[in-house]
Parts: C-alpha cells; sequence; structure tokens
C-alpha cells in the first residue's frame, strides 16, 4: 500500500483519481482549499484524510506530504472567464503550489510528482494536424504558460536532483460531476433548461475530448509504470467542432433549445484556439492503453446523471 497526497482532490480530475486510488487500497490524503465545491463522495472521505487548505501554504503541503511516496499535483485555478479575470491567482497557484509541492517532494523524499498539466501550451500552433510531445509549443495565457513554466521546472529538478515526474497534457476532459465552467455541462444545462445553447464565435473551432474514465485511468498507470521525468498527452485523437457537440447534447437531451452564436469578449482572445486534436502515441507506447471512449458514450454517460 501507498501513501499518497492528491492536492485539488476535491476537483473533477482529482476527486476521480481519489476514488480510484482507494479502490486500489491505496492511503489518500487530499489538500483542497474548496473554492469550487467539493466533488469527493461521502464514502470516499469516510476513507480519506482531507485538509481543507492552500497549496500556496508551503507548512501545509510539507506537514501533509510527510510519509507519502507520490503527490499528485492537481490543484489549479481553472475555467477560461475565471482565468481571464485573474491571472495573478492563476499563477501563483500554479507557481507557488509546484515550489512547495517540489520541495516538500525532496525534504521527504518522495519518489515521484504526477503533475497535471494541458493541451493548452500548443496554443495556436495546431493548425494541421495532431499535436506530439515535441510540437512547437505557443502557450498564450497565464494557465498554460504556468503550466509550460511547471513542466520545464519539474525537468530542472529531475537533472538536479533527481526528483521523478509525469506531466500529463490532458485534453479537455469532461464526464459526469463536472460543473458549468466547462463547456459540456453549460451546454447540458441549457438545452435541460429550454435556454438557448450559446457558442462564442463560430462553432467550427474543434476540439479533442477525452472521458474522464479514460483520463483517470491513464494517469494512475503512467505513476505506476514511468520512472525518469516525462510528459504525455492524454488525448481521445478525435476531434468535432463546438457546433457538432452543440447539436449532439441538444439531440441526447431532446432539448427545442436554439442554438445562437455570441461575439467572443475580448478576453477570450488567446483562448479560442481554432483548432485542436492530440496523438497519444508516445502515451500508447509507454502503457499499452490510450483514451477510446466515444464522444456519443461518454456524453449519454453525463445525460444519466441529469434524469
Amino acid at each position: 500500500m501507498k501513501k499518497i497526497l492528491v492536492s485539488g482532490g476535491a476537483g473533477f480530475i482529482g476527486s476521480s483519481i481519489v476514488k480510484n486510488l482507494i479502490e486500489d487500497g491505496e492511503e489518500v490524503i487530499v489538500i483542497d482549499n474548496l473554492l469550487n465545491g467539493n466533488k469527493l463522495d461521502g464514502e470516499v472521505l469516510d476513507s480519506i484524510t482531507f485538509v481543507k487548505g492552500d497549496v500556496r501554504n508551503f507548512e501545509t503541503v510539507k506537514k501533509y506530504s510527510k510519509g507519502c511516496n507520490v503527490i499528485y499535483h492537481f490543484a489549479a485555478v481553472l475555467g477560461v472567464d475565471i482565468v481571464a479575470d485573474n491571472p495573478v491567482e492563476t499563477m501563483q497557484t500554479e507557481v507557488i503550489g509546484m515550489k512547495n509541492v517540489v520541495d516538500a517532494a525532496i525534504f521527504h523524499g518522495i519518489d515521484k510528482i504526477i503533475y497535471a498539466s494541458t493541451s493548452g501550451v500548443y496554443g495556436h500552433s495546431a493548425i494541421e494536424r495532431s499535436v506530439s510531445e515535441n510540437f512547437q509549443l505557443d502557450p498564450r495565457t497565464s494557465y498554460s504558460i504556468s503550466k509550460r513554466y511547471n513542466e520545464i521546472y519539474l525537468a530542472a529538478v529531475y537533472e538536479e536532483k533527481g526528483l521523478e515526474s509525469v506531466s500529463l497534457r490532458y485534453f479537455n476532459v469532461y464526464g459526469p460531476k463536472q460543473d458549468n465552467r466547462m463547456v459540456i455541462p453549460r451546454f447540458f444545462e441549457q438545452a435541460l433548461s429550454g435556454n438557448p445553447i450559446t457558442i462564442y464565435g463560430s462553432g467550427e473551432q474543434t476540439r479533442d475530448f477525452t472521458y474522464i474514465d479514460d483520463a483517470v485511468e491513464v494517469t494512475i498507470k503512467l505513476a505506476n509504470k514511468v520512472s525518469g521525468c516525462e510528459i504525455f498527452n492524454v488525448s481521445n485523437e478525435k476531434e468535432i467542432s463546438v457546433l457538432k457537440l452543440a447539436k449532439i447534447i441538444k439531440s441526447i437531451a431532446n432539448s427545442k433549445s436554439p442554438i445562437i452564436f455570441l461575439e467572443s469578449p475580448k478576453k477570450r482572445y488567446d483562448f479560442e484556439v481554432e483548432r485542436r486534436i492530440g496523438s497519444s502515441e508516445k502515451l500508447f507506447e509507454a502503457i499499452q492503453f490510450k483514451p477510446s471512449t466515444s464522444l456519443q458514450s461518454g456524453l449519454s454517460e453525463i445525460y444519466e446523471t441529469y434524469i
């Protein structure tokens, strides 16, 4: 049995990882400030040590990482509008939080850090083909820039201190329990309430959506099998336009909501990437597994939680 610290463990991806770690028989400690609610259910909470705290506080991270084998670092500021309105807090949470996690890991002799990065580091560079991990990067936002900084920081720490890490560039992870800071739950809520489904821009922009169960399985497999300092895309390798996504959700929800198009606010410019699709080839070579849940299947699972 391993002892594992999960920062941001009450969030969407973090809570699913915690649930799976508990089912695997691991001892889990969660640090989360609960600013965006708590997605851990009662049964899981009864099985873990939960700490309401902030990763920007070193003493908190140091205290609760003592004796741990691995740290899953998933604490972050999320949501396009929230990040756009809070760039300083976004970067502080990433940069200070990572420094605290690294310092605590080195102090306690922890084996490895598993870090939630983002496909946002590719920015506007993914135009003509799917992106692999060695693709030219183009981070534009406070969120993606700080994620890329942390990837570089982890590489430097590995070179100097030998602390192992895996950074995961998630491509639009979705699933039950996600809140409406993200596009899929927002579309579902609009469709089910009969309100207009609102799309920023033309709707022709594409995304690569990865189902939560696949993302979690990938994350835990990589944590157990990969050594050194590595970066992996976590991608379903299929792209879909935002307009088509809205139409599928409207159909699944049997909704009569109109689809309307809004001009993107200026603050959203750097987030509005026209095309994004990832390659999980490196991932498959490492663990012989990659995300495969179809979008239709994943969206249907979400719909079941609303009815």
